[in-house]
Formats: structure tokens, sequence, C-alpha cells
């Protein structure tokens, strides 16, 4: 099988890790050679000469003299702002990995949609917020979309050649996060500290925290439904603390498959980076059933975790909606990081800026649009945040 180059959009984060361990383990079927970082210069140098890649961007701008000097006598060619990051982008390779977080990875994911390309995604805001788009400019540019969240990596595997019509319904799991026992009063007094504390997965802290709150599976939720093709009405949630099964398909005969597999990114990093032929992954524990703890599943409590809710009810509205819900939880979670804001004042935010009249808001049918009701949104969190009595919530 011949040599894959790899453009790593997200290298220094914990799904970059993953990647990176799997490629190290197929060095004669796998090689980075572009890499994308944020902000952290000498972090993106790092990877950059551990991988032997041969172009390294930044998507800060005035991180760019940092880069080149991080850089010095490698001969690894460099750039930083939006320009260095599209070129990257636009750099030839077989698989484009689409994990920079957040609603910043947008751009990105949109352009590496060309021809032939194989774009492992990571990136579930891409969906939420301009799902009919980016689905769409992939379908028509001929480039193949593989899940790289391990939740819907699980579904796709479980899915195998089954055409839509055949399923009935798709359950995605959560561990529930490290509030799942705790009671609401508990909830609202946590802080950073507590909200970061994963029982299963080391994680950025954005996603860490979306976690506690559920609104990360909320947003799992919207991406499977442009990912797969279904209707909202047909996706499913249940908290799985053990984290084995990460997603159940039932078909319409009634049967269900399970996808199930030690919780572990590398799983399907593997998965995508070998999707026409498996890979071995890095050294790492493997399922074993019968040593491991009872396998359990109960139904999220929305009254303790109103952010799934309001997730859901984003995804039945449609239209911009999902959009406006990640923009204003993105600017919560970081107010809740930076202790403006209760971690109840999350979902009180998104819920609050969610109510309001943004017009016959459609479904954005490009990035530009997508960007400016991402923007808009921003605007309105934003001044809500800065009225005194909101930070007390």
């Amino acid at each position: 099988m011949p040599l894959r180059t790899i453009t790593l959009l997200g290298a220094t984060g914990s799904v970059g890790r993953s990647v990176r361990d799997v490629v190290a383990e197929n060095p004669q079927r796998l090689a980075i050679g572009t890499v994308v970082g944020g902000r952290d210069a000498e972090a993106l140098a790092r990877v950059a000469v551990e991988t032997g890649a041969r172009f390294a961007a930044l998507a800060d701008a005035t991180a760019g003299d940092a880069l080149k000097r991080a850089l010095a006598g490698s001969g690894i060619e460099s750039g930083a702002g939006r320009s260095a990051v599209l070129e990257a982008v636009a750099r030839p390779a077989d698989i484009v990995v689409s994990a920079i977080s957040g609603a910043a990875g947008l751009e990105a994911t949109f352009a590496a949609l060309l021809p032939g390309r194989t774009i492992a995604l990571a990136n579930k805001e891409s969906l939420v917020c301009a799902g009919e788009a980016v689905m769409a400019r992939a379908a028509a540019a001929g480039a193949r979309m593989l899940p790289l969240d391990s939740e819907h990596n699980a579904l796709f595997q479980v899915l195998g050649h089954e055409p839509l019509d055949s399923i009935r319904s798709m359950t995605l799991t959560a561990s529930g996060g490290p509030f799942r026992t705790w009671s609401a009063e508990a909830i609202a007094n946590a802080g950073p500290e507590q909200a970061l504390r994963h029982p299963n997965y080391a994680m950025g802290a954005k996603i860490t925290v979306d976690s506690a709150g559920l609104m990360n599976k909320g947003l799992e939720v919207i991406e499977a439904r442009f990912l797969f093709g279904l209707e909202p009405a047909q996706l499913d949630v249940l908290v799985h603390p053990q984290q084995v099964v990460h997603g159940l398909v039932t078909f319409r005969d009634g049967s269900v498959s399970a996808g199930m597999a030690v919780p572990d990114m590398r799983v399907a990093a593997a998965h995508c980076l070998g999707i026409d032929g498996r890979l071995d992954a890095p050294p790492a524990r493997f399922l074993d059933l019968a040593s491991g703890e009872p396998l359990t599943f109960e139904r999220p409590d929305l009254q303790r975790f109103p952010a799934l809710g309001l997730a859901l009810a984003a995804l039945a509205e449609g239209g911009a909606k999902p959009a406006i819900l990640n923009a204003v939880n993105e600017m919560a979670v970081a107010a809740f990081l930076a202790g403006r804001i209760r971690f109840p004042g999350i979902a009180a935010l998104v819920e609050a800026v969610c109510a309001q009249d943004f017009g016959t808001a459609r479904a954005p049918q490009d990035v530009a649009e997508a960007l400016a009701v991402d923007h808009d949104a921003r605007q309105r969190a934003a001044l809500l945040l800065s009225r005194a009595p909101f930070a007390a919530t």
C-alpha cells in the first residue's frame, strides 16, 4: 500500500497527539507533511521536527517570528495567520485531519474539501455551524468525510454499507462527566477545577467543560444529524459511564449493533487513517469484557444538565440556531473558565441568546454566512455578559 501523506490541523491538541501516535506506529504507511497549530510556537515547532513535517503554520498571525526562531536550522518552512493556514490546507495531502477546536476550524475544514481528499473530522463545530454547506461541498468535490470523534466513528463502523433507510435510530453515549452523580446544588457551586476532571479522557479545557455539562453530547448529536443524514427524531443519547460502548444503531428489523472499544482516541484515529486497510494501533489496553466492570446505561437528566436539552432544541428548530448555540456556548465556557460566571451560567447564557429574535435566519449556505451568524451571536452574548446581574447566574 502506498505511503499516505497527512495534513494535521490542530497538531498540538489531544486529537493531534493521538494521530501522531498512530502515525509513529505505522511509518511505512503514513507520513505527516504539514502541521497547523493555534498560537503556541514552541509546541508546534517541536511537533513539526518530531514528525518530519515540511511546513508548519500557526493561526495566530503575531506568532510568526517566534515560530521561525523555533524552527531555525530545521529546514521546515513556516507561516502564520489566516493565509498561512489556508496555504497549509492547500498543500498536497491524501488525508486532512481537521482537529482545530471550535468554530475557528470551520474555514480550514471547508477549504480542505478538495477532489480525492479524505477528511478525518474531529472538529464537530464545522457541522454544527454549517452542516448543510459542508456536506454539500464534500459531495460536490468528491471528498470523503470520515468521523474521528469516537462516538461517530463507532457508528460509522457499525453501519458499514447498510443503506440509510435500514436505520431506525442511532444512539450516542456519554460518560456523564465529573458531575454525573452530583446534586444540582453541588453542580451549581462547582468551579473550573472540578469541571475539568473528566473521568475517562484527557482533553482540552473547552471540550472538557462541555462534557461536564453534556453540551458536548448535544453538539455531537447535531454533528451526527448532518454526518449520517438522519432526522433529529432518529438520534438519541444514553449516559454510559464506562465509555466502552460508543454508539448503537437500531435497524428497522429490531436488531441493534454496538460499536465498542476502550476509551482511547487512538482507536478512532487508526480507523480513519487506515480506512482502506486496518492499521496497528499504538500499544494500548485492548477491550477485555470479562475483566472489566459491568456496563451500565441511564437516561440523561435534563434538569441537572440543561445544556443537552438546549442543543437538542436547537437541532429541532434548525436553520441557524445550531450555529448560534455553538457561538454562545464558546463564549460562555470561556467566561466560566475565567471566573466571570458560575457553571449554571453557561446554559443560562446559551438559553438567553437563543431565545432572542434573529429574524428568519436560514441555515448557513457557506462559510461567510456561518461566520456572520457566529459573530452576531457572540456580540449578543458579550452584551449579556457585561451586565452585572448575569454574572451571578
